[in-house]
């Protein structure tokens, strides 16, 4: 087994993209059923590529002259749709350390295996933080039942990284196929950064209809930050925009979403927000950087 270690330079990066999925694997499974896959792309008007396994990622990221943080997600009991493996992904993303960073993502509905199985990833395989999506994995990430994950997480010291806001998995289907949106709404987030003080949480994408909340977490606490994700900058809410390049412009990382954006676009959107030119190191590496250990 090749146990993930990172190498890559930040000097030889023009930007870290930190969140990226891994949508098929090296056995032809698929992150997501076709279902969910159509009403993703057609909700986000599709990318050059649905479905890349960390091979393409790894090519394309390096090809761009990026760095990309890349996970899938484990919504096995909610969706009865078998994972792909993050332990699988830590594997090959470790044969491109140079362009990639592994995630992992646990099913928090398998309770002490979950734990177990996340201790696992960062012990064995080197898994830099852990993805989540309370919608899709149906789970309200308040609930005292998990709480042993977040300390587990917390006591290993790395990320983790919740889906937030409106979700285009399941968007314009009967009943958004059941995934429900309040489970990601910001502020049920609020509870475990006050619990696990020691744990970095990660507020993906524009928390549309909760900016607000958003911001005032990653205000007030230390060990909140808020990727830029999911959304083309051209369509961010203007207080987004305003706290991006302002009072949050250390709390704010660069990410696509990648296949659904593509991270030239999301970058040729971000010119165009006005934001101080002294500030784009930061929200473009320096802040991931920072929160991911990385020198």
């Amino acid at each position: 087994m090749t146990r993930y270690e990172p190498a890559v330079d930040l000097n030889a990066i023009t930007a870290l993209d930190v969140h990226v999925h891994v949508e098929s694997d090296d056995h032809g499974h698929f992150a997501l059923d076709e279902e969910l896959l159509d009403a993703s792309a057609a909700y986000f008007k599709g990318s050059e590529n649905r479905t890349p396994s960390v091979q393409d990622l790894a090519r394309r990221y390096r090809d761009a002259g990026m760095a990309a943080v890349v996970f899938t997600v484990d919504a096995t009991t909610a969706t009865g749709h078998p994972a792909i493996s993050s332990e699988e992904i830590a594997q090959a993303a470790a044969e491109h350390a140079d362009v990639l960073i592994p995630f992992g993502s646990v099913d928090p509905h398998q309770g002490a295996a979950a734990v177990q199985r996340a201790r696992h990833l960062v012990q064995e395989y080197g898994v830099r933080g852990f993805k989540f999506h309370p919608s899709l994995q149906a789970f309200s990430p308040d609930d005292p039942a998990f709480q042993p994950l977040w300390a587990a997480l917390e006591e290993l010291g790395v990320p983790a990284l919740f889906h937030t806001g409106q979700n285009g998995i399941g968007a314009g289907l009967p009943g958004g196929r059941g995934i429900k949106l309040r489970y990601s709404n910001p502020l049920l987030l609020d509870d475990v950064a006050a619990d696990f003080p020691g744990l970095t949480v990660i507020l993906a994408h524009p928390s549309v209809p909760w900016q607000a909340e958003a911001i005032s977490m990653a205000t007030h606490k230390a060990n909140v930050y808020i990727d830029l994700s999911g959304w083309r900058p051209k369509y961010f809410p203007p207080e987004l925009v305003r706290a991006a390049g302002g009072l949050l412009r250390r709390k704010v990382l660069f990410g696509s979403d990648y296949p659904l954006i593509a991270p030239e676009r999301w970058l040729a959107d971000f010119d165009d927000l006005g934001i101080d030119t002294a500030h784009r190191p930061g929200i473009l590496k320096q802040n991931a950087a920072h929160v991911l250990g990385l020198r």
